[in-house]
Parts: structure tokens; sequence; C-alpha cells
């Protein structure tokens, strides 16, 4: 049936904002793998002006010395603030993390990759709070929807937030994992106001008639997929132990780098084969149900799976290939969206079935 063009629109900007912040996660992994993730030493302007300087001698002689006090000063001040709310911990983590203290040489091409990142981001800010003006129909029909893209709205300022003291803490490691888990509850309260906007006129007809819920199966759904965030999240640290030392060898012998990680990526590698063995099971299962659209899920999840573990495989046996980087977390962050979409797909026809498989009755 043909759905009202205020649910075509919102789908239409919907979709095209979640495919935006995959494209943010892209280009982050792009500035992690480039080392420029402190090529703007503040935030938000970067070196102090909107459009950020192209060679050194645009700066004053003294730059570091000036961008490191400005950066002292505001992590003191966030510091104290966490340690009056009882974060403790966190406050003297990053009250005493020697990393503040360090400033990064100006390096040109560092300072416009993450400028552009930047940009997108604020371009994002754009696309989501477009998104919650084109979701205000919704308040009416269904709150759910316009709550959630509501909220996104308040989380993306949240994470605009937390850049500028990823940046004022120099990329401290606790930080930048918070920065990445907020992205992906971004991107899950955005699959699901996409998804759930497209109930609004629907009716019987619209559910697939012949499936069988499989018993047990939600919960294999969130295992998989909360299991994939705790990857994403633990790959975030191994990213940060390459950090350390890719510049405790000053960024050479790059071939040596893999075996000077931790524990942290060991158990990050041999979590992957555990993990391809659930989404596999899961699959299986997901086929048992006879639903195409939920089958076709299943189809994706396993082809960005085995993408993914390829992208890993290439990272630690081809000397951490910089071009990879990138492309390995953001199939993961895919690979998470498809996941949790089929467990809205699956509560949805599961709630749904009954009424759709009504058997005939035969005089």
């Amino acid at each position: 049936m043909n759905q009202p063009a205020f649910v075509r629109r919102f789908r239409f900007f919907g979709i095209l904002t979640v495919v935006a912040v995959y494209l943010l996660i892209l280009v982050g992994g792009i500035v992690r793998s480039t080392g420029s993730g402190m090529g703007c030493p503040d935030w938000p302007k970067c070196f102090g002006t909107w459009v950020p300087p192209t060679a050194v001698g645009q700066l004053p002689v003294n730059y570091k010395e000036i961008y490191t006090e400005q950066r002292v000063a505001k992590n003191q001040r966030i510091a104290k603030t966490l340690d009056k709310l009882g974060f403790k911990q966190v406050a003297a983590q990053i009250f005493d993390h020697p990393t503040q203290y360090i400033e990064t040489d100006f390096n040109a091409t560092k300072t416009w990759i993450e400028y552009l990142n930047r940009l997108l981001g604020a371009l994002i800010g754009v696309f989501i709070f477009l998104t919650v003006l084109l979701a205000l129909p919704y308040l009416r029909r269904d709150p759910v929807v316009f709550g959630l893209a509501f909220l996104s709205l308040l989380l993306t300022g949240f994470q605009g937030w937390l850049g500028s003291l990823v940046v004022s803490t120099n990329l401290l490691p606790e930080m930048v994992t918070v920065h990445m888990a907020v992205a992906l509850l971004i991107v899950a309260l955005l699959i699901y106001a996409v998804d759930r906007s497209q109930r609004v006129g629907q009716d019987s007809q619209d559910v697939e008639p012949f499936w069988t819920p499989s018993a047990g199966l939600s919960l294999w759904l969130w295992v998989i997929t909360l299991a994939t965030f705790g990857q994403i999240i633990l790959g975030t640290q191994v990213r940060e132990q390459i950090d350390v030392v890719a510049a405790a060898a000053d960024y050479g012998s790059r071939a040596n780098w893999v075996e000077q990680l931790g524990l942290t990526f060991k158990v990050h590698r041999s979590f992957s084969l555990l993990l391809l063995l659930l989404n596999l099971y899961v699959a299986f299962r997901l086929y048992q149900t006879r639903s195409q659209r939920l089958q076709r899920l299943a189809n994706v999840v396993i082809v960005l799976l085995g993408l993914e573990i390829a992208a890993g495989v290439t990272l630690a046996y081809f000397a951490l290939p910089a071009a990879v980087q990138p492309v390995h977390l953001t199939l993961a962050t895919v690979l998470f969206g498809a996941q949790f979409l089929t467990i809205i797909r699956y509560r949805r026809q599961t709630k749904t079935q009954g009424q759709a498989a009504i058997p005939r009755v035969v005089a």
C-alpha cells in the first residue's frame, strides 16, 4: 500500500543520516590510522580559527605552549567537576594523565584530515536536527519515533562534547572508548526510529503470513549483538595499544607492532572465532523461521562478519596496513547495525505473526 508522504520523507532522510553516521565512523577511523587525532589541538575551532592554517608559519612561535596550557586548564576544570560528582577515579585519570602535557608538531595534512572529520560531524548534527523536524508528524501517531529521533539529537550534542574531551585529554583511552560507544548507541536509535516509522498505515497484509517464531531466538539475537558491541569496544582498546607501540617505535618497524601487543589483542582475536560460531548458529535458527526478510538479514550478517574477520586477519598478519584499519572498524559497526535491525524485525514479526498466521476454517 502507498505510504503517506511524511513517512517516505522520514524514511529517506533517516536512512541518509544513518549512512552519514557510518561515513563519519569511517572518517574517524582514517583520522586514527593516519595519526591525525590531534591535528587540531583545540575544539571546536582549529588552532583558534574556523579555517585551519596550511603552514606552520601562520602560527605563533610558541603555539605548543599556548595550546598545551589551554588544554591542561580545561582538563583541570573538568576533573574538578567530575570529582565533585563522585567520579574520583575518572577525574584522577584526566587530571594526572601525562599525555595532556604533550603537544603534537603541526602537520598541515593531519590538521586538515581532522578538520574535515569535524566538518562532517557538524553536518551530521544538522542531519539529525532535520530528522527530528521530520519526525514531528509522529508526535500524535507514534510518539516513540519522535522520542527516538530527539534522543539521538541529544546524544549527538553529548557526543560533540565528548569529542572536545578527546582532544583536550590528548586522546585519553577511556574517552576514546566512550566516544565509540555513544556513536553505536546513536546508530541503534536511528535504525530503530527509521524501522518503526514504517508501521504507520500498515495492516495485516504487510506482514509475511508464513513463518514460525523460534523459541529462545530473541535472546540469542541479543547475545550476538551485545557480543559484537563488546568486541568493538575491545577493538578500540587494541587500537589504543597500537598507538602506544607505534609512538614508542617512532612509527617505524611496523611489522613488529603486532607481537608487542598485550593480552587485550589476543582476547580480541580469539573472541572473533566465538562470534563467528555464535552468528552461524543464529543464522541457522533464522533460516528455520521461513521468513524471507529474516533470512536476508542473516545472509547480510554472515557476509559482513566474513569481511570483518578477513580484515582482522589482514591486520594481524600483514603488518597492520593503515588502509585496512578504518575499514575494519566501519565493517564492525555496520555489522552491529545489521544485528540490531534483525532484533527489531524479529520482535515485530513475533508480535504480529499470531494475526497473520490465523488458519482459514474450511466448512
